[in-house]
């Protein structure tokens, strides 16, 4: 799981002429690219990268959105409702990188509807995937679509023209993947961190997710609510000083060399892991997708497991404050 993270990618400038038939070309280092992008500087670089929006609704007809984007719902990259941070099929997301014309080398920037900061963490759990799949010239729009619209930047309703099959094969970097079977050999090493993503509520027990059978955390993980990277009801990541002196309030583990994110479904868990990976330069930090939900469907060992009485009330509370 081990690896050592990088802050981004070079984009180059490329001829303008090309259609989104064909995807951008690879970079050189002519100008800054990801893994944080801004609107104004998508805005200049539009015409040179491709646009993925993980909105639900940005496959439907007359949705306004950024020209040259391509749909690709959230939905589309996570696993059943059962266990929704489960990985699809590798052939699953083959299909999908080639149905939008990436390549390993094209440039893609990751746009949600950047209402909240847990929204971030559709990008960044689609960003870990891509970069999982071996895909090396990311970036996510900070503020998304919300940060697009309050800059004032132009909108459209034309549908983009399907681009052209990529031949794409992934080339899987498993530095950036936690499974369950590693996060169970983890548990009896003291070099791994394991980092809970989640409100604090779910790390106690006190909550837990529909798709989870169990509330509880993982044995001797310490937690980090991802939502401390924002500032209250933006879902924009502020600037690396802040993030920096954010950073300086993780929790530590003695003797750890890497560290696992994770949460519920892997949503929350890709935002701790793209700040700490992608823009903090973090060493060997990955990312467990299942997280809670397939832990707790393995019946493996859990901490802060209430009894079954407790769980009982905690059912009858949330039950009277839904009334």
């Amino acid at each position: 799981m081990c690896r050592i993270c990088a802050l981004g990618w070079p984009l180059a400038a490329w001829a303008l002429q090309q259609g989104v038939s064909a995807a951008p070309s690879a970079p050189d280092n002519t100008q800054a690219f990801g893994p944080l992008i801004s609107a104004q500087a998508l805005a200049a670089q539009r015409a040179q990268v491709r646009i993925i929006d993980l909105r639900d609704d940005a496959a439907a007809p007359h949705v306004a959105h950024i020209a040259g984007a391509l749909p690709a719902p959230y939905a589309d990259w996570r696993g059943p409702a059962g266990n929704p941070g489960k990985l699809r099929p590798l052939p699953e997301f083959t299909a999908l990188v080639r149905r939008l014309g990436l390549t390993a080398d094209t440039p893609v920037v990751l746009v949600s509807t950047g209402d909240d900061p847990s929204d971030f963490g559709a990008p960044a759990r689609v960003y870990w995937t891509l970069k999982w799949l071996g895909l090396k010239h990311l970036a996510i729009l900070n503020g998304g679509m919300t940060a697009w619209r309050a800059a004032g930047l132009p909108l459209t309703r034309q549908r983009t023209p399907a681009p052209t099959p990529s031949a794409f094969t992934p080339q899987l970097d498993d530095a950036l993947l936690a499974t369950r079977s590693e996060v169970a050999h983890d548990l009896d090493r003291p070099g791994t961190l394991l980092l809970d993503a989640r409100p604090k509520a779910f790390y106690l027990g006190r909550e837990k997710a529909p798709a989870a059978r169990r509330p509880g955390t993982l044995p001797g993980a310490l937690d980090f609510d991802n939502l401390r990277w924002f500032q209250p009801g933006s879902g924009e990541l502020p600037d690396g000083a802040t993030l920096q002196r954010i950073a300086a309030q993780l929790p530590q583990q003695p003797g750890a060399r890497q560290t696992v994110s994770f949460c519920n479904t892997g949503h929350w868990a890709a935002t701790n892991w793209f700040v700490l990976s992608e823009l903090l330069h973090r060493p060997y930090v990955a990312l467990y997708p299942g997280s809670m939900v397939d832990w707790s469907h393995a019946d493996a060992p859990m901490a802060h497991v209430p009894s079954r009485w407790e769980q009982l009330w905690q059912q009858l509370e949330q039950t009277w404050q839904a009334l």
